[in-house]
Protein backbone atom coordinates (compact mmCIF):
# COMPACT_ATOMS: atom_id res chain seq x y z
CA UNK A 1 0.00 0.00 0.00
CA UNK A 2 3.12 2.75 0.71
CA UNK A 3 4.65 1.64 -2.38
CA UNK A 4 1.25 2.90 -4.42
CA UNK A 5 0.72 5.83 -2.21
CA UNK A 6 4.90 6.89 -3.71
CA UNK A 7 3.70 5.79 -7.01
CA UNK A 8 1.00 8.17 -7.05
CA UNK A 9 2.83 10.76 -5.38
CA UNK A 10 6.40 10.27 -7.81
CA UNK A 11 4.13 9.97 -10.60
CA UNK A 12 2.30 13.24 -10.04
CA UNK A 13 5.42 15.19 -10.13
CA UNK A 14 7.17 13.36 -12.82
CA UNK A 15 6.31 15.82 -15.32
CA UNK A 16 4.98 19.38 -15.79
CA UNK A 17 2.06 19.09 -15.68
CA UNK A 18 1.98 18.40 -11.81
CA UNK A 19 4.05 21.69 -11.08
CA UNK A 20 1.74 23.39 -13.16
CA UNK A 21 -1.07 22.63 -11.61
CA UNK A 22 -0.20 23.58 -8.05
CA UNK A 23 1.41 26.70 -9.39
CA UNK A 24 -1.63 27.97 -11.34
CA UNK A 25 -3.46 27.29 -7.97
CA UNK A 26 -1.23 29.57 -5.79
CA UNK A 27 -0.54 31.93 -8.40
CA UNK A 28 -4.29 32.38 -9.30
CA UNK A 29 -5.16 32.67 -5.05
CA UNK A 30 -2.38 34.59 -4.69
CA UNK A 31 -3.78 37.29 -7.28
CA UNK A 32 -7.36 36.99 -5.47
CA UNK A 33 -5.95 37.98 -1.98
CA UNK A 34 -3.40 40.68 -2.92
CA UNK A 35 -3.73 41.76 -5.95
CA UNK A 36 -7.25 42.29 -7.81
CA UNK A 37 -8.66 45.64 -6.52
CA UNK A 38 -12.00 44.09 -5.80
CA UNK A 39 -10.49 41.42 -3.60
CA UNK A 40 -7.32 42.60 -2.67
CA UNK A 41 -6.45 42.24 1.62
CA UNK A 42 -4.72 45.46 0.94
CA UNK A 43 -7.55 47.48 -0.40
CA UNK A 44 -10.33 45.74 1.60
CA UNK A 45 -9.10 47.60 4.80
CA UNK A 46 -9.31 45.22 7.51
CA UNK A 47 -7.15 42.16 9.05
CA UNK A 48 -8.86 39.53 6.88
CA UNK A 49 -8.39 36.58 4.52
CA UNK A 50 -12.32 35.79 3.59
CA UNK A 51 -11.31 36.06 0.15
CA UNK A 52 -9.02 33.87 0.26
CA UNK A 53 -11.82 31.57 1.50
CA UNK A 54 -14.64 32.68 -0.61
CA UNK A 55 -13.12 31.63 -4.07
CA UNK A 56 -10.67 28.72 -3.22
CA UNK A 57 -13.94 26.47 -3.21
CA UNK A 58 -14.30 27.55 -6.81
CA UNK A 59 -10.43 26.53 -7.90
CA UNK A 60 -10.91 23.90 -6.35
CA UNK A 61 -14.03 22.46 -8.14
CA UNK A 62 -10.89 22.19 -11.43
CA UNK A 63 -7.77 21.88 -9.33
CA UNK A 64 -8.78 18.48 -7.91
CA UNK A 65 -10.74 16.95 -9.97
CA UNK A 66 -6.89 17.93 -12.15
CA UNK A 67 -4.80 15.77 -9.71
CA UNK A 68 -7.34 12.47 -9.61
CA UNK A 69 -8.32 12.06 -13.03
CA UNK A 70 -5.81 9.69 -13.94
CA UNK A 71 -5.44 8.06 -10.69
CA UNK A 72 -7.83 5.03 -11.84
CA UNK A 73 -8.68 5.76 -15.48
CA UNK A 74 -4.79 6.39 -17.06
CA UNK A 75 -4.69 2.53 -15.33
CA UNK A 76 -7.49 0.99 -17.19
CA UNK A 77 -6.45 3.11 -20.17
CA UNK A 78 -2.64 1.58 -20.39
CA UNK A 79 -3.62 -2.10 -19.34
CA UNK A 80 -2.07 -1.44 -15.77
CA UNK A 81 -5.32 -1.98 -13.67
CA UNK A 82 -5.44 -5.58 -14.44
CA UNK A 83 -1.72 -6.22 -12.73
CA UNK A 84 -2.88 -4.24 -9.95
CA UNK A 85 -6.24 -5.96 -9.47
CA UNK A 86 -3.73 -9.33 -9.30
CA UNK A 87 -1.73 -7.52 -6.94
CA UNK A 88 -1.90 -8.78 -2.95
CA UNK A 89 -3.18 -5.55 -2.25
CA UNK A 90 -7.09 -5.89 -1.62
CA UNK A 91 -9.25 -3.30 -3.83
CA UNK A 92 -10.45 -1.07 -0.59
CA UNK A 93 -6.36 -0.86 -0.19
CA UNK A 94 -5.73 0.17 -3.11
CA UNK A 95 -8.59 2.75 -3.43
CA UNK A 96 -7.18 4.33 0.07
CA UNK A 97 -3.79 4.63 -1.44
CA UNK A 98 -4.67 6.82 -3.95
CA UNK A 99 -7.57 8.55 -2.11
CA UNK A 100 -4.35 9.36 0.38
CA UNK A 101 -1.82 10.48 -2.51
CA UNK A 102 -4.23 12.81 -3.17
CA UNK A 103 -5.10 14.13 -0.42
CA UNK A 104 -1.43 14.72 0.72
CA UNK A 105 -0.89 16.60 -2.71
CA UNK A 106 -4.36 18.74 -1.72
CA UNK A 107 -2.33 19.49 1.49
CA UNK A 108 0.67 20.26 -0.56
CA UNK A 109 -1.36 22.83 -2.95
CA UNK A 110 -3.06 24.51 0.67
CA UNK A 111 -0.06 24.96 3.30
CA UNK A 112 1.88 27.54 1.30
CA UNK A 113 -1.80 29.82 1.97
CA UNK A 114 -0.65 29.75 5.96
CA UNK A 115 1.99 32.03 4.82
CA UNK A 116 -1.09 34.86 4.38
CA UNK A 117 -2.37 34.29 7.68
CA UNK A 118 1.30 35.52 9.19
CA UNK A 119 1.08 38.36 6.84
CA UNK A 120 -1.83 39.30 7.63
CA UNK A 121 -0.85 39.04 11.65
CA UNK A 122 2.00 41.45 10.66
CA UNK A 123 -0.04 44.10 8.72
CA UNK A 124 -2.86 43.84 11.49
CA UNK A 125 -3.49 47.13 13.90
CA UNK A 126 -2.66 46.68 15.78
CA UNK A 127 -0.09 43.52 15.06
CA UNK A 128 -1.93 40.31 15.10
CA UNK A 129 -5.39 41.78 14.78
CA UNK A 130 -6.99 38.60 13.38
CA UNK A 131 -9.71 36.35 14.17
CA UNK A 132 -7.41 33.38 14.60
CA UNK A 133 -10.47 31.20 15.90
CA UNK A 134 -12.28 32.31 12.04
CA UNK A 135 -9.16 31.65 10.19
CA UNK A 136 -8.01 28.28 11.41
CA UNK A 137 -12.13 27.56 11.13
CA UNK A 138 -12.32 28.16 7.46
CA UNK A 139 -8.59 26.85 6.79
CA UNK A 140 -9.57 23.04 8.69
CA UNK A 141 -12.85 23.80 6.33
CA UNK A 142 -10.90 24.30 3.23
CA UNK A 143 -8.93 20.64 4.08
CA UNK A 144 -12.01 18.88 4.81
CA UNK A 145 -13.82 20.58 1.71
CA UNK A 146 -10.38 19.12 -0.47
CA UNK A 147 -10.76 15.60 1.37
CA UNK A 148 -14.31 15.68 -0.23
CA UNK A 149 -13.38 16.54 -3.45
CA UNK A 150 -10.77 14.10 -3.93
CA UNK A 151 -13.28 11.34 -3.18
CA UNK A 152 -15.64 12.55 -5.96
CA UNK A 153 -12.57 12.75 -8.11
CA UNK A 154 -11.72 9.40 -7.37
CA UNK A 155 -15.15 7.87 -7.72
CA UNK A 156 -14.56 9.94 -10.96
CA UNK A 157 -12.05 8.38 -12.12
CA UNK A 158 -13.52 5.10 -11.54
CA UNK A 159 -16.29 5.15 -13.86
CA UNK A 160 -13.88 5.85 -16.93
CA UNK A 161 -10.89 4.96 -18.31
CA UNK A 162 -10.61 8.27 -19.86
CA UNK A 163 -9.02 11.18 -18.18
CA UNK A 164 -10.83 14.00 -19.75
CA UNK A 165 -14.78 12.54 -19.02
CA UNK A 166 -12.84 11.67 -15.39
CA UNK A 167 -12.21 15.46 -15.28
CA UNK A 168 -15.36 16.56 -16.41
CA UNK A 169 -17.29 14.28 -14.29
CA UNK A 170 -15.54 15.25 -11.14
CA UNK A 171 -16.07 19.01 -12.09
CA UNK A 172 -19.44 18.04 -12.35
CA UNK A 173 -20.84 15.88 -9.02
CA UNK A 174 -18.13 18.62 -7.17
CA UNK A 175 -19.94 21.80 -8.58
CA UNK A 176 -22.90 20.04 -7.87
CA UNK A 177 -22.81 19.06 -3.99
CA UNK A 178 -21.15 22.73 -3.45
CA UNK A 179 -23.17 25.22 -5.58
CA UNK A 180 -25.65 23.68 -7.29
CA UNK A 181 -28.10 21.87 -4.40
CA UNK A 182 -27.47 25.49 -2.83
CA UNK A 183 -28.52 27.39 -5.70
CA UNK A 184 -31.71 25.08 -6.25
CA UNK A 185 -32.70 26.31 -2.05
CA UNK A 186 -31.96 29.81 -3.32
CA UNK A 187 -34.02 29.75 -6.77
CA UNK A 188 -37.08 28.00 -4.76
CA UNK A 189 -37.08 25.11 -7.13
CA UNK A 190 -37.04 21.99 -4.97
CA UNK A 191 -38.94 24.41 -1.96
CA UNK A 192 -40.92 21.09 -0.13
CA UNK A 193 -37.11 19.95 0.34
CA UNK A 194 -35.42 23.10 0.59
CA UNK A 195 -33.95 22.11 4.35
CA UNK A 196 -32.92 18.87 3.67
CA UNK A 197 -30.90 20.44 0.45
CA UNK A 198 -29.68 23.05 2.37
CA UNK A 199 -28.14 20.91 5.03
CA UNK A 200 -26.74 18.36 2.79
CA UNK A 201 -24.93 20.64 0.40
CA UNK A 202 -21.46 21.14 1.04
CA UNK A 203 -21.30 24.86 1.29
CA UNK A 204 -23.50 25.06 4.24
CA UNK A 205 -21.40 22.89 6.82
CA UNK A 206 -18.12 24.33 5.26
CA UNK A 207 -19.74 28.29 5.92
CA UNK A 208 -20.39 26.43 9.15
CA UNK A 209 -16.91 25.71 10.13
CA UNK A 210 -16.11 29.00 9.26
CA UNK A 211 -17.78 31.01 12.12
CA UNK A 212 -15.03 29.47 13.64
CA UNK A 213 -16.81 26.88 15.53
CA UNK A 214 -16.02 23.17 14.64
CA UNK A 215 -18.59 21.39 15.86
CA UNK A 216 -19.11 17.03 15.72
CA UNK A 217 -22.20 17.61 13.18
CA UNK A 218 -19.76 19.15 10.61
CA UNK A 219 -17.20 16.80 10.55
CA UNK A 220 -19.56 13.49 10.75
CA UNK A 221 -21.03 15.36 7.76
CA UNK A 222 -17.76 15.64 5.77
CA UNK A 223 -16.24 11.68 6.80
CA UNK A 224 -19.75 10.65 5.73
CA UNK A 225 -19.58 12.00 2.80
CA UNK A 226 -15.69 10.55 1.71
CA UNK A 227 -16.61 7.02 3.62
CA UNK A 228 -19.99 7.04 0.53
CA UNK A 229 -17.94 8.11 -1.90
CA UNK A 230 -14.62 5.77 -1.33
CA UNK A 231 -17.27 2.95 -0.86
CA UNK A 232 -19.15 3.29 -3.89
CA UNK A 233 -15.46 3.50 -5.85
CA UNK A 234 -14.73 0.03 -3.79
CA UNK A 235 -17.85 -1.35 -5.31
CA UNK A 236 -17.71 -0.65 -8.52
CA UNK A 237 -14.53 -1.78 -9.44
CA UNK A 238 -15.67 -5.25 -7.18
CA UNK A 239 -18.84 -5.46 -9.52
CA UNK A 240 -16.28 -4.95 -12.78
Amino acid sequence: MKALYWKEINSFFSNLTGYLILSVFLVSIGLVVWVFPDTSVLDYGYADLEPLFIYTPYVFTFLIPAITMKMISEEKKSGTWELLMTSPLSNSKIILAKYFAALTLILVAILPTLIYYFSIIQLGEPQGNIDHAGFFGSWIGLVLMGAVFASIGILASALTSQQIVAFVLGVFLSFLLYFGLTALVQLNMMSPFALLLEEISLSFHYESMSRGVINAGNLAYFLGIIIVNLSLTTLLIRRK
